[in-house]
């Protein structure tokens, strides 16, 4: 087990010397410091865990002590010690950064009890931080998967949303990764480490949306039988994600709305203001637009929530994604190597994906469970996904035929120009037509890259 380092600045000499083999004592590794200068020296080029000072000193008193030393390590943890008429003092200590004081004269199991709950709460901190550094690495602006120019886009404006307080409203259909876009945002933004809170509007019951959203004060309604922080004040200083924002009662719009101009709230049964500092991402797969035109969801509230709007595509439209995004799901799966053959992307590419991401990593699951010799192979796909077959002009709807040659023609050129990464002179070559026909049907059908 560790040994925790213990720095004692103490010009008393009978009381640093007892304190010192106090602590030895108890397994505790200790330097002591007559002159608090001497610490500042020592810390240069040296780091300790804890620093137990007196606040009255030569030369230099405790609390400019204090600055000098989190200047120099802020990771390291101050005890103060200080006589009866200091408490003063002792107190503007603990706002700079003292993590508490010690009231002269204390005794042994006094001192041991603070450096006690001071460990505990530097491991508590050390865990926090890999906690953090873990989101950080798991929620990087590469883990939303793909090469497309869509994603190679998305990461860009991503970094914008990071680094800003403003509203950003997040759109797409079910599976797109909506809310993995929310936490990439917020675990790289200056809020990483503070409250990330998550909002599933579609879940809650509209009789408790108000409290749940704004809080409650004891004796606000029946069964409120205490005091009650809400999500909002529970996400102070960090980040809001409210999912499935348009399931958000019409009544209760205008708190949020308020909430969102003003940056300020009323609990339930409450005539007192709290100002809150939050930056809020809402996400959606509806339009809101279209629901505000119809009277379900205010326009006002809309254009503050669509301060900066992000609209995630569904995956037949980055059809280059797939491979990169099945082969990830199935190396997450899978306990051993497991190979996939070739055609089994080309099909997988034709599929409509209803599901998106969420389907295509369902899917990967079960066809590491149905792998057969550690090879995915067409024989595995379900067969709805086998039997995807290029539509028949009877099976179309009765489209005349010049439309739906045309359909398939664009079909094709879409295609092609997704498999060549934009590059029209390969795509023509796939097509095997020649370059200048690709470019006319490209501006007949207005077709961009």
């Amino acid at each position: 087990m560790k040994k925790f380092n213990i720095c004692i600045v103490e010009d008393e000499e009978i009381i640093r010397v007892t304190l010192s083999d106090e602590l030895i004592e108890e397994g505790f590794e200790v330097t002591t410091f007559a002159k608090p200068q001497d610490c500042v020296n020592y810390l240069q080029n040296n780091t300790t865990d804890i620093v137990i000072t007196d606040l009255r000193l030569p030369d230099m008193n405790g609390l400019e002590l204090l600055k000098i030393i989190k200047k120099i390590h802020p990771n390291i943890e101050m005890l103060v010690m200080t006589a009866y008429g200091s408490v003063d003092t002792a107190i503007e200590a603990m706002k700079i950064g003292a993590f508490n004081y010690l009231m002269k004269p204390f005794t042994t199991d006094e001192l041991l009890v603070n450096i006690n709950k001071l460990i505990e709460f530097k491991n508590l901190r050390v865990r926090c931080d890999k906690f953090n550094i873990s989101n950080q690495n798991q929620y990087s602006f590469e883990s939303y998967l793909g090469q497309s120019q869509f994603v190679v886009e998305l990461r860009k404006m991503l970094n914008y949303a990071a680094n800003t307080s403003s509203s950003i409203l997040i759109t797409g259909e079910t599976g797109t990764g909506k809310e993995l876009v929310g936490n990439i945002i917020h675990y790289n933004s200056p809020r990483r480490d503070l409250p990330f809170v998550k909002v599933s509007c579609a879940i809650l019951p509209r009789e408790m949306f108000e409290s749940e959203l704004f809080g409650h004060v004891k004796g606000a309604f029946t069964g409120a039988i205490k005091d009650r922080i809400g999500k909002l004040e529970e996400a102070n200083g960090g980040t809001l994600f409210l999912d499935d924002v348009d399931d958000i009662p019409l009544e209760l719009q205008v708190k949020l709305l308020r909430f969102l101009q003003e940056g300020e709230i009323q609990k339930i049964g409450s005539n007192k203001t709290i100002k809150l500092d939050i930056k809020v991402i809402a996400a959606t797969k509806k339009n809101l637009l279209e629901l505000s035109e119809k009277g379900y969801f205010r326009e006002d509230l809309y254009y503050r929530l669509n301060v900066l709007p992000i609209h995630l595509k569904p995956l037949r439209e980055r059809v280059e994604d797939i491979p990169i995004l099945f082969q990830h799901f199935v190396n997450f799966f899978a306990k051993t190597n497991i190979k996939i053959q070739p055609e089994v992307f080309d099909i997988l590419q034709k599929y409509s994906w209803k599901g998106n991401i969420r389907e295509i990593k369902n899917l990967a699951e079960r066809m590491v469970i149905l792998a057969d010799n550690n090879i995915i192979g067409l024989n595995n796909l379900p067969t709805e996904i086998k039997q995807i077959s290029i539509q028949t002009p009877l099976s179309a709807g009765n489209k005349p035929l010049n439309e739906y040659m045309s359909e398939v023609e664009i079909s094709l050129i879409k295609e092609a120009l997704n498999k060549s990464s934009g590059n029209k002179t390969k795509a023509a070559e796939l097509l095997g037509i020649p370059l200048n026909t690709l470019r006319s049907k490209l501006e007949k059908y207005n077709i961009t890259d």
